[in-house]
């Protein structure tokens, strides 16, 4: 047994001096006194021994260290008798007492009032500004959207959530960048809570914007923090509210608890219909995302022109396709709020009725007649229509896999095949879910288990026999590291084979941080879906055009209208310089609202340099190539089953389609900063305030 090694004096006497400190406040100050008497009263006299000048006599000397050191305790100094020195001292320890505690109190309120502002508990004193609650990856695109929409005025963007401030500034400053304008005012607390939900002032704000977090329970939060803006709100006319949910089996509850002024988004149908949507056309994602950011076109609604509507049949919607030189026309929006995108040609405009446009800006265009500029010549001529069975492979799982599933079966020809390849851990729900999804003639789900992540069991697949992959990232919840890694993984994978084949792989694949856009490695006919970043956009959308709500509800249901990117050569003759305005008219007479092109560019080496351009001039003219692709708002040709809904519980909005029941919910009729008065006021009196 080893013996113990002797205690030093040194330890001793530090256990001692700890020991002492810790008995009482007393202590404390006495060990100080102790101190600055050990050190002070030692230098005060050799400062006055060591000067010449200085009193010869002992006493005279000692007088002179006391008053040096009663100075430098600042205790007074006087002389005299013993009484006398004593009560001044008393004095001068009464008055260091006395501004000692002054300090303290002082330096304890700032103390806990820097810790309050740290906390985030303060008032937000603002007017017309944004709030934003809640966390999660949808929040930068949320607030970098509120700040675009707000660009060149006052903009203050309210962010309230159980998460730490300085945290939560420095994030969203990061994603601002550090010269951004926009004044961001971030609080901490539970956001049940009705007091803290009055800290960041909802009645006064311009919209609220509710976003659901990652936890299991998001849609359950997001439904109780409804009901705790509804007690501050109370039922009066307040901010249009817009809330996003995941599982569709909340939206009545989600929408009951926003009221009439809030509007419901479906974060996982959206993302799921968006995947389908650019699986069946490569670029589909990138056309909705620059409808619906703030930096380019964007839906608007414009007064049907007067001269156009004069008649006593009225005004066909056709002829209003070519009567705007840099606005493109989708559709009517009835008085009623009903929004109809992309109908039929010889559609009759009412007197009330409004125009959907896609432009720049929200300035009224004055009407131009386009018709000039069409040349008939240069029509195409009437392509077959080549759609039929599908092949498609789904690798990974995740809670939108069903919902996607769903949204295929809907979509694609009968006789459609669906090859689901996930891990062996996943063997066992995937095959129930699949199971259930089946879809008789129209779409044949398989499945199978392999490990994405080796090489070798990709290589066993033959790839090239699919028209498009799928591949889905994990949810947020799903064990360590971060979601994205496999997706990339699996993409880079995906590229070697299809380098060394020599072959293009159409790959459609979904992440969840839009900051690993830029990493994925995509071939020349891959895309990439951020998974939220679609209901973002939207969510900022209606939140600063709440009377749009209706129109992105039917853009977005799962029947009806939506964008399309059609080959150009459906449209005009490939080699041939024509004016946008032929392809309009053309589109047109296929029952179609053009809204722009995409370009490819075919001497890229790559093949993949695109240009995307929305709302162009009708007068623009240039040679269309074989690879150009035209964007269009086109009716979806939909089978006896098609599901009838929405993907966004539009306020006042109802869908008579069939035995389902579309969502409806409320919003409030708040004047757009793109809105003109005479719009605001049509909108008023058209009752379409959402």
């Amino acid at each position: 047994m080893e013996r113990q090694r002797p205690t030093s004096l040194r330890d001793r006497a530090r256990y001692r001096f700890d020991t002492t400190l810790a008995r009482s406040t007393g202590m404390l100050v006495g060990w100080l006194v102790v101190s600055c008497l050990a050190v002070v009263v030692p230098v005060s006299a050799l400062v006055v021994w060591t000067d010449p000048g200085s009193p010869r006599s002992l006493s005279g000397r000692l007088s002179a260290v006391w008053r040096t050191s009663a100075e430098t305790l600042r205790l007074g100094a006087p002389t005299g008798a013993p009484m006398r020195m004593a009560l001044s001292v008393l004095l001068g320890i009464v008055a260091l007492l006395c501004v000692s505690t002054l300090v303290g109190v002082i330096t304890t309120g700032l103390g806990e009032r820097l810790t309050e502002l740290r906390r985030g508990r303060s008032m937000v004193l603002e007017q017309e500004h944004a709030v934003v609650l809640g966390w999660s990856d949808q929040v930068f695109t949320v607030v970098g959207e509120l700040a675009a929409a707000r660009a060149g005025s006052r903009c203050v963007i309210a962010v309230l959530a159980d998460r730490d401030v300085a945290e939560m500034e420095e994030a969203l400053t990061a994603s601002l960048g550090r010269g951004s304008a926009v004044r961001l005012v971030c609080r901490s607390g539970s956001l049940t809570t009705v007091d803290t939900l009055a800290l960041v002032t909802p009645r006064a704000a311009s919209s609220v914007l509710v976003l659901p977090s990652e936890a299991p329970e998001a849609d359950s939060e997001v439904v109780r923090v409804l009901l705790a803006l509804r007690a501050v709100l109370g039922d009066e006319a307040g901010p249009p509210v817009v809330a996003a949910v995941r599982d569709r089996r909340q939206l009545p509850a989600a929408r009951l608890a926003a009221g009439r002024r809030g509007t419901i988004v479906e974060t996982d149908a959206t993302t799921a219909r968006l995947l389908v949507q650019s699986a069946r056309r490569t670029g589909v994602g990138e056309v909705l995302r620059d409808l619906l950011d703030f930096s380019g076109a964007e839906f608007h609604l414009v007064d049907v022109p007067p001269a156009v509507g004069q008649g006593p049949a009225g005004a066909r919607f056709g002829d209003l396709l070519l009567r705007f030189e840099r606005s493109s026309v989708v559709g009517l929006l009835s008085p009623g709020g009903q929004p109809r995108l992309s109908p039929a040609p010889d559609t009759v405009v009412g007197p009330e009725d409004r125009l959907i446009v896609i432009a720049h800006d929200g300035v009224p265009e004055a009407p131009v007649d386009c018709r000039a500029y069409v040349d008939p010549t240069a029509f195409a001529a009437p392509q077959p229509d080549r759609g039929g069975p599908v092949r498609v492979l789904l690798l990974g799982w995740n809670r939108r896999a069903p919902l996607l599933v769903e949204a295929l079966r809907h979509s694609v020809a009968p006789g459609s095949v669906l090859d689901v390849v996930v891990d062996e851990s996943q063997t066992a729900p995937v095959q129930d879910q699949a199971c259930s999804l089946q879809g008789a003639a129209r779409l044949t789900v398989s499945w199978r288990s392999g490990e994405l992540l080796h090489p070798e069991s990709l290589a066993d697949l033959d790839l090239f026999v699919y028209d498009t992959v799928i591949v889905l990232g994990a949810d947020a919840v799903d064990g360590p590291g971060h979601p994205d890694d496999r997706v990339l993984v699996t993409l880079l994978m995906l590229r070697e084979l299809e380098i060394q084949a020599g072959r293009t792989l159409p790959v459609v694949a979904e992440l969840g941080d839009h900051r690993n856009r830029a990493l994925a490695p995509l071939g020349p006919a891959s895309d990439v879906v951020v998974r939220g970043e679609l209901t973002g956009l939207l969510m900022a959308q209606i939140a600063h055009n709440p009377h749009l709500a209706a129109v992105f509800g039917e853009l977005f249901a799962a029947h009806g209208a939506s964008v399309h990117l059609r080959p150009a050569h459906h449209y005009t003759t490939p080699g041939r310089e024509t004016s946008f305005a032929t392809v309009v008219a053309a589109a047109r007479g296929r029952g179609e609202c053009a809204v722009g092109y995409r370009r490819t560019d075919p001497e890229a080496a790559t093949g993949n340099l695109h240009e995307l351009r929305l709302s162009p001039a009708k007068t623009e003219r240039r040679v269309w190539n074989a690879r150009d692709e035209v964007v269009v708002v086109a009716n979806d040709s939909a089978g006896p089953d098609q599901p009838h809904g929405t993907l966004i519980a539009v306020p006042g909005m109802r869908h008579d389609h069939g035995d389902d029941t579309a969502l409806s919910g409320g919003s409030p009729g708040r004047q757009s900063p793109h809105d003109s008065p005479e719009q605001d006021r049509t909108r008023g009196e058209n009752g379409t305030s959402g």
